[in-house]
């Protein structure tokens, strides 16, 4: 009878220590093909149409699902301008049906390529008509694939800069080389005021030069997925008319023979804060690239640069603890004044194509900007922000195209020693620059080009800077 009781003492005791020592953390990844099969398209970003014949390379939904036993949550990145808010939560509440995974702990985030079709076209031509339930369940089928691969994993965090490859575009000018804006005013800074150096004075702005990783292994510690984020807007240098996933998806095609990773592994890039960031080096002559060129080289630094990141992390978690919160934040939109509308309308009156050609560039799509402004009926815009915990790191996810101080304000105040800031996240509307930069103009800040309040960054760090509290506190 004492020999059972001790047989059953032990088996009970070793039961216990295998329960224990088992991952707490589960991870899926999953990726799904999104390229468009039916031409042309019309690819957004421009004020002209950019049609599409074909596709350079493919685009994908990507998808990393993790669950720690009490918090299950999906993070999303798409290849894509900007998905509409419509569009994701459509994809939201699909994915919900099938996971059951809450809606409020999806993030779903564009890359900002500009070579990809809309995605919410419901009128109209039929291939971009038809590309809009294309990416609607893209976005779902990844989600509900990376929710089956579910398995034990485990997870670390770090970043490591890159700060050749990221630039300023706003820039201020040496004395009388400022051009009239498209309102016939003159701005303090210019958006990508070309490499003249009599002309160019000094960047307005800073950069962020990390590559901030999320890594993610299985629970025989090999590579399972890896979510990317730099806070670089876009490469572009495509050869025309072909759709193209940019550096983000070529990154995500390299990245994997960094890690050594095998064909099931998953990596992903989003974009950071951006807003004010691109690629060209101002007051450099770069030498002429190839069309994707520059595309490679970027990609290609920037998987070094999350390769070094993860020989960083010195363990991942088995037993790392998940948080995410989302709020809904009501913003106003801008109004033009009366003296705005007026000018508007008396350059939508000249119709003399000589007069046309005196207008500054651009004034006739401003001046309608400025009219629809005037007339929208709605006088808010509610915005959804998430923020997410994954063990020490921290993610701040913005829909707009966020300026780079924004984010390095979020992670310079952030109660966690990591933090990743996430643009186009959840929806795409606008520009959101800093009330400082306000009062310099420039092209992030016309009417039409940015929305919402002037003061709506202040509004929505605050937000945010709330919410990782929350969660900091929550563990």
């Amino acid at each position: 009878m004492k020999s059972k009781l001790l047989t059953c003492l032990l088996s009970t005791l070793v039961t216990g220590l295998f329960a224990a020592e088992k991952p707490l953390l589960r991870a899926g990844a999953a990726t799904v093909d999104i390229t468009p099969r039916e031409f042309p398209l019309n690819m957004p970003g421009g004020f002209s149409a950019n049609m599409a014949t074909n596709a350079y390379d493919p685009l994908h939904a990507r998808a990393l699902v993790l669950d720690d036993g009490a918090t299950t949550l999906a993070m999303v990145v798409v290849d894509n301008l900007g998905a509409s808010p419509e569009v994701i939560e459509e994809a939201k509440a699909l994915a919900a049906q099938r996971t059951k995974i809450p809606r409020n702990r999806i993030l779903v985030a564009s890359t900002h390529t500009h070579s990809a079709p809309s995605s919410n076209t419901k009128t109209g031509r039929a291939p971009e008509v038809a590309y809009r339930q294309v990416i609607l369940n893209g976005i779902a089928e990844s989600i509900v694939r990376a929710h089956a691969a579910l398995r034990p994993a485990m997870a670390g965090a770090a970043a490591h800069p890159l700060p050749e490859e990221v630039f300023n575009r706003r820039w201020f000018l040496k004395p009388g080389k400022m051009p009239v804006n498209p309102f016939g005013q003159l701005d303090t800074v210019k958006m990508n005021p070309g490499t003249t150096p009599d002309v160019i004075d000094r960047p307005a702005g800073p950069i962020d030069p990390a590559v901030t990783i999320l890594s993610v292994q299985d629970a025989r510690r090999r590579p399972l997925a890896l979510w990317a984020n730099y806070s670089l807007h876009y490469v572009g240098g495509m050869p025309p008319a072909q759709v193209s996933a940019d550096y983000f998806g070529e990154f995500a095609r390299v990245m994997p023979a960094r890690f050594r990773a095998d064909t099931n592994f998953v990596a992903m890039l989003s974009n950071g804060a951006s807003g004010d960031i691109n690629n060209i080096p101002f007051g450099i002559s770069r030498p002429p690239r190839e069309p994707f060129e520059q595309i490679r080289l970027v990609a290609a630094k920037t998987a070094d640069a999350a390769w070094h990141a993860g020989r960083k992390i010195e363990t991942h978690k088995p037993d790392t603890r998940l948080g995410m919160v989302q709020r809904e934040v009501t913003l106003k939109y801008r109004r033009p004044i009366a003296a705005q509308i007026a000018a508007a309308r008396a350059v939508l009156a000249v119709k003399d194509p000589a007069e046309q050609e005196k207008l500054p560039r651009l004034a006739d799509s401003y001046a309608r900007s400025t009219l629809a402004a005037a007339e929208r009926k709605e006088d808010t815009l509610t915005v959804t922000l998430q923020a997410l915990r994954i063990g020490d790191l921290g993610i701040c996810a913005i829909p707009f195209e966020t300026f780079v101080e924004i984010g390095l304000e979020l992670k310079q105040r952030s109660p966690f020693p990591l933090t990743m800031v996430i643009g186009l996240a959840n929806g795409r509307y606008g520009y959101l620059p800093t009330p400082e930069h306000h009062k310099l103009g420039g092209y992030e800040t016309w009417l039409g080009t940015n929305i919402v309040q002037e003061d709506s960054s202040v509004i929505l760090t605050k937000h945010l800077l709330e919410m990782l509290t929350e969660l900091h506190r929550a563990n």
